[in-house]
């Protein structure tokens, strides 16, 4: 998987790992953030295993971090970065997590819908360590390996060459006069 974005799940531990006593805070667009009160629900590791518009298997892992955001509850700090690692530690211990893995973010509320996000930057602001979230984005494989995938600007084919099937000719048979006759065409 090819995202210029995307950080590994070794490389998200560590920013962490360097700053326990910071309050860990998650901003999933310009001037929003998921709101103080979130809990991290779950961890998942998914292995993701496809096959491409050009017919390439790709296989990747990515590590998703679920943020669930609370109706109601309302609280000035968030959650500090020692708390998640916590339970991070937790997860580690019935799961081992993918060190090379692709961490994504999901996080959804009332007024976002609900989506996997890369982390961009992890910054250490203040008393923050802040996630700025991205969207992911759709990419075609085939195209960024010099291959062909979608269609021409005429709206034909799909992903690989053309294959021309020969037409062949139908004669009915049964209203030939002249069959099997020099020149009939039938022998």
């Amino acid at each position: 998987m090819k995202n210029q974005e995307a950080i590994n799940w070794m490389e998200f531990k560590e920013q962490l790992l360097a700053h326990p006593q910071l309050d860990l805070q998650f901003q999933y667009a310009e001037n929003k953030w998921v709101d103080a009160s979130y809990h991290i629900t779950e961890i998942k590791q998914a292995p993701i295993t496809s096959v491409d518009c050009g017919g390439k298997m790709n296989s990747w892992t990515e590590i998703i971090v679920q943020l669930w955001e609370p109706v109601g509850q309302q609280q000035e700090r968030a959650m500090q970065v020692e708390k998640a690692l916590s339970i991070i530690g937790l997860v580690e211990k019935t799961l081992p997590l993918n060190p090379l893995a692709t961490v994504k973010i999901e996080f959804g509320n009332s007024d976002f819908d609900t989506r996997q996000m890369y982390p961009n930057q992890v910054i250490a602001e203040g008393n923050n360590l802040i996630v700025d979230l991205r969207p992911d984005t759709v990419q075609c494989k085939a195209i960024e390996r010099g291959g062909s995938c979608g269609t021409t600007d005429t709206g034909e084919e799909c992903c690989a060459p053309a294959t021309v099937k020969p037409k062949i000719e139908l004669k009915n048979l049964a209203v030939a006069t002249e069959c099997c006759t020099p020149g009939g065409g039938c022998c």
